[in-house]
């Protein structure tokens, strides 16, 4: 019945949903342990956090809550994911960092690093592809490029370019890791995310 196949497709949309953003948060802290550098808006977060005394965790749920208000400007329309994304990932991320010890040995880190990134691609390709709302840092630069006219290139850029100024002063940490999440994290969604897509249900046929 149709009524059975869409609860099921729906099930299976949050079952990888919530998969896809409990591994990306822990993904994060396999970044941080691994303390060779972030990506731009979690050098901004971990900036924030030693500054603030909050957790990495807290602090990815304010900005988050932040960013999300300012959908309402841009008239952005958030998704089950949208919101599920504004706290799943910073619980995820302070839960595994409570569990994960800091390393400073240069051959714990690089398989951190790269565990970090590898798995931080299979996170976004999972919660993506379940197609119930972007995250609303994403969603911020949609409607940034729909207000402004501009590129996603262009907007993408300056966004990001910026939250890592903002983080390197802050005191967030850069360095090898944020040149290797920058030039694999594409590639990595692009190879992954059509394995992780759900498409939507083929109606039934007489």
């Amino acid at each position: 019945m149709p009524i059975i196949r869409i609860m099921l497709d729906m099930t299976r949309r949050l079952l990888q949903l919530y998969a896809g953003l409990i591994l990306y948060g822990a993904s994060l802290a396999l970044q941080i342990r691994a303390g060779l550098g972030l990506d731009p808006w979690d050098v901004f977060h971990q900036g924030l956090s030693e500054k603030t005394g909050l957790s990495f965790g807290t602090i990815v749920i304010i900005i988050g809550a932040l960013v999300l208000l300012a959908w309402i400007p841009l008239r952005q329309k958030p998704g089950i994911g949208t919101v599920s994304n504004v706290f799943v990932v910073g619980i995820a991320v302070d839960a595994t960092l409570a569990l994960l010890p800091e390393v400073h040995a240069l051959e714990l880190q690089l398989p951190l690093l790269a565990a970090g990134i590898f798995l931080n691609g299979v996170a976004g390709a999972a919660y993506i592809g379940a197609g119930l709302g972007p995250g609303p840092r994403d969603g911020l630069m949609t409607g940034l490029v729909r207000i402004t006219g501009r590129s996603v290139g262009v907007v993408r850029t300056s966004i990001e370019v910026g939250v890592l100024a903002v983080g390197i002063v802050l005191g967030g940490t850069i360095g090898l890791g944020t040149v290797l999440y920058a030039v694999s994290i594409g590639p990595l969604l692009q190879v992954l995310l059509p394995a992780f897509t759900i498409r939507e249900p083929v109606p039934a046929t007489a």
